[in-house]
């Protein structure tokens, strides 16, 4: 490609480029106007009449009720399903098909539909970059788009909201759960296909890692990169963050039933977008709200599908934001405990075993539904929780039991794939006898004395003993920027991880960098002959895909002064992990030939400085930065990251001004509508600082 010329760049010899026409006709015939409107309608309302027939849309029905389709759409999809532009990922390439369907079905039902997007960044791309320092905080600039998209249009009668992956959907989740009074749908932007051959998109991740170990060759990783995606659309094959955010959509009843995890751009996937805009149309007509679907019984459902599904762990960071949203409490890490104790694994999808099912799979045979028979038959789920359809979760399980839909698609997967159904959604005694054990732990120590996040599910099997506990007692090697611990797992740094290393990595959650996913690394040490036995502990988060004993979520981290960034090389640490029980431990315990209980390494911590490397890193954005302040006012990371506006105004309230007395700050939703949460409702202030329509006394 040759540079264009400077002519080419200031002119154009397009033949019709000077048919220009300066005046047009306008839409023909009259709005369907009253006195009632003209005298009493709001401007914007009458001025939005005259903007649908400026668009084109038939005037004699510019006065249907308004309904608005949003979606994190990406890329530009011709008719032909050619790219024209590239989106970021998959996952949102192809919803534009879903907001079509949707739209035409509401069209249908005489309502007006409107559509907006806000598109999303892709965690795959990103990791290892500085772009995964955007990540996280995207979540919650996406959540106040969208919310002011929905405010925008005053005249909204209900909300579809249609996204697919990690960031996007619990973005919308979240965005929805807000809309307290309004008729709100989520469609679940479905998965991609796995190839006919070659690897599933988590592992070819990990190609970098196992091609500089010597593991595979040139030709492999190239082919391996270029074929696994099995289909243009979609999230990815395994039960990551954003196939988890899709089933925790539908458990918490935001979806209709059997709505995740659809093979993207098949039509059993575009059906589901025409009954989800029935069902908001319907759910206007007989009453049914958002803060009637999301109860505490319903947040109750989907953390405990999560647990039997062996969800992602970034969902512990998205279930609190999402009911936070919602105006309900926040679950605490001895709720998530109580219950991933009582719940057990049912679901063997990637990337837990031990077949490990594409997602395609989970979803064929029987998916959501098929799950929560088996939890019904256990007494786990709470019944009367409302769905989108208008019935209660166990009027829908019975319907699904004996539905013609669950046969088809169980019958489809035996014909197609040669499985049994039940080998991937298991029935709990089946699962108990392959040794499916419950999914997450929460560790504490003195390295983690708020907590910790583990996939205990996901460790292998072979460096447990035979109580299913998984004991190291390792020697620290210090990390403070991911960069330089990849370069170590490679071997490209000396000394090397090697095995029995307690590989720490510290300052990466939000304050460090916006706490980045470290999939990079988890998954070269999933896919390295050695990396079974390197136990990885770090107050960054982890891909739903990551397995091993990684331990991440590490609190307080270590900017916020937690002891974990206090730690040196070859500070001897023990890690026990109950895999069976739930129950576990990280502890330094030594330095140097000596030895000594927790307790008393915990006051050799106390008196310790921060590790001399630990600071925020360089290349943090300031948007980042000021998300992650302001998270911090909202409870941190167990408190999902969200900004509490009440805590963040009570903070500005009491800051000394420079050169001024401190101010008293008031604004609307600066008093908590919800003493439960301890938080105000996002809905009813502004998305970051209420003070901004408030009143000031400075």
């Amino acid at each position: 490609m040759q540079p264009a010329t400077f002519e080419s760049l200031v002119d154009s010899q397009t033949p019709d480029l000077w048919q220009i026409e300066t005046r047009g006709p306008g839409p023909q015939g009259a709005l369907p106007l009253t006195d009632e409107l003209l005298r009493n309608a709001p401007s914007g309302d009458l001025f939005g009449l005259t903007q649908n027939a400026g668009m084109g849309w038939p005037v004699a029905e510019v006065l249907r009720p308004q309904y608005l389709i949003l979606s994190t759409q990406g890329g530009i999809r011709g008719e032909d399903g050619r790219p024209i532009a590239l989106g970021y990922h998959t996952g949102h390439y192809e919803v534009g098909l879903l907001m079509r369907a949707a739209a035409e079905e509401i069209d249908r039902l005489e309502g007006l539909p409107f559509a907006g997007y806000v598109s999303d960044p892709c965690d795959g791309r990103t990791q290892g970059t500085t772009g995964m320092m955007d990540s996280l905080p995207y979540r919650n600039d996406a959540a106040i788009v969208l919310r002011r998209l929905i405010r925008s249009l005053p005249v909204r009668e209900g909300v579809v909201g249609v996204a697919t992956c990690d960031k996007g959907l619990p973005a919308m989740m979240m965005a929805l759960a807000s809309m307290h009074d309004l008729p709100c749908v989520i469609v679940p932007g479905g998965v991609t296909l796995p190839p006919v051959s070659g690897e599933d998109t988590g592992k070819v991740q990990s190609i970098g890692a196992r091609y500089a170990k010597g593991e595979i060759s040139l030709e492999h990783a190239a082919e391996a990169g270029c074929r696994a995606c099995g289909s243009a659309g979609g999230g990815c094959q395994f039960l990551g963050t954003a196939a988890t955010s899709q089933i925790v959509a539908e458990a918490l009843g935001m979806s209709l039933p059997h709505a995740a995890l659809a093979p993207s751009g098949q039509p059993i996937w575009l059906d589901i977008a025409v009954r989800s805009a029935r069902a908001v149309v319907t759910q206007r007509l007989t009453g049914l709200s958002m803060n009637k679907i999301l109860t505490a019984d319903s947040l109750h459902n989907a953390m405990v599908v999560h647990a039997a599904c062996g969800g992602s762990t970034n969902l512990l960071l998205h279930i609190p934001a999402i009911a936070f949203a919602a105006g309900l409490e926040r679950p605490k890490v001895e709720e998530w405990n109580r219950i991933n104790l009582a719940t057990p694994r049912l679901v063997d999808c990637l990337p837990n075993g031990p077949v490990g099912h594409p997602t395609v799979r989970f979803f064929l045979a029987g998916g959501v539904p098929e799950l929560m028979l088996h939890l019904r038959a256990l007494g786990l789920l709470k019944l009367n929780a409302l769905t989108a359809t208008g019935k209660p979760l166990g009027d829908v399980l019975e319907w699904w039991e004996k539905s013609e839909r669950r046969e088809r698609v169980r019958q489809v997967l035996h014909e197609r794939d040669g499985v049994d159904p039940d080998d991937v959604v298991m029935p709990p005694a089946l699962a108990k006898a392959r040794g499916l054990t419950s999914t997450v732990c929460f560790p504490r120590g003195n390295i983690a004395p708020e907590g910790s996040v583990v996939k205990a599910t996901s460790i292998d099997k072979s460096t447990l003993d035979a109580n299913g506990v998984y004991h190291k007692i390792g020697r620290v090697r210090f990390f403070a920027t991911e960069r330089e611990a990849i370069r170590a797992v490679k071997g490209q740094s000396q000394p090397a991880v090697q095995a029995g290393d307690i590989l720490i990595l510290a300052g990466r959650g939000p304050l460090g960098c916006g706490m980045e996913e470290t999939y990079q690394i988890t998954s070269s040490l999933r896919y390295l002959p050695f990396g079974k036995e390197v136990t990885l502990i770090t107050d960054a988060r982890f891909s739903g895909v990551s397995t091993g004993a990684c331990i991440g979520h590490v609190g307080p981290e270590a900017l916020a002064g937690g002891p974990i960034g206090k730690l040196r090389d070859n500070d001897l640490i023990e890690v026990r992990i109950d895999t069976r029980n739930l129950t576990g431990s990280i502890n330094f315990i030594g330095e140097g030939d000596a030895t000594f209980t927790a307790e008393h390494g915990a006051r050799i911590l106390a008196g310790r400085t921060p590790h001399p490397k630990l600071a925020p890193d360089p290349e943090l954005p300031a948007d980042t930065r000021l998300w992650a302040a302001l998270q911090q006012l909202g409870g941190g990371t167990w408190g999902g990251c969200v900004y509490d506006v009440d805590a963040i105004v009570n903070a500005l309230a009491n800051a000394p001004r420079m050169g001024t007395a401190p101010c008293s700050l008031s604004g609307e939703g600066s008093s908590s509508s919800n003493p439960a949460a301890g938080s105000s409702n996002p809905e009813s202030g502004t998305d970051l600082l209420a003070t901004t329509h408030g009143r000031s006394s400075c």
